[in-house]
Formats: C-alpha cells, sequence, structure tokens
C-alpha cells in the first residue's frame, strides 16, 4: 500500500488527540439565531413618496431620511416614526419656510 501513513485505531486503542504542547483549545461562543420579526426594532421611516411607491411595486431598497435602507413590506402606521427621520424631516420643512 502506498500513500500516506495511517493509524489504525481499534478498540484496544483510545482514539485520543492530544494537543501540541503551548496550545489550547478554542470554544466557539454559542451563537443564537433572532427568531422574531425584529418589530422591537421597527420604526415608521420619512422617505420620498415616489420611492416609496416604486419600492412596494417593485421590491427595490429604498433609503430613509436617516439613512436605513431596506424594503418596505408592512403597513408603517403600525410603527412609532423615528425619532432620527422626525428630526431631519423638521429641520427641512424650517429650511424651506424660511
Amino acid at each position: 500500500m502506498t500513500g500516506s501513513p495511517t493509524t489504525a485505531v481499534t478498540a484496544d486503542t483510545p482514539a485520543t488527540h492530544t494537543p501540541a504542547p503551548g496550545t489550547s483549545t478554542v470554544t466557539e461562543p454559542e451563537v443564537r439565531p433572532v427568531t422574531d420579526d425584529g418589530d422591537h426594532d421597527r420604526f415608521a421611516h420619512y422617505t420620498r413618496r415616489a420611492d416609496a411607491n416604486r419600492a412596494y411595486v417593485e421590491g427595490t431598497p429604498i433609503r430613509a431620511l436617516c439613512g436605513k435602507v431596506w424594503v418596505p413590506s408592512r403597513d408603517p402606521s403600525r410603527y412609532p416614526v423615528c425619532p432620527e427621520c422626525a428630526k431631519i424631516r423638521e429641520r427641512l420643512r424650517r429650511r424651506a419656510h424660511n
């Protein structure tokens, strides 16, 4: 038989691995996927009406005044208004009236 050497493991020889000196085993943290629908992060964001209409029809992402990029798919009246979007919108309205 040719090739790389192998070690046979039988019931008489336990299959244990001894780490090299000066090394340790790294334990990865347990990652739990988020299974809720994320409502705790949801806000109703301000964006251009034409962009929102297009995004609803085509399913393309849009950018809110605060910078969040998402594909709208839910009724925004169910969520509170994003505080950052509200501040930016108010500043824009004041600037337009001056």
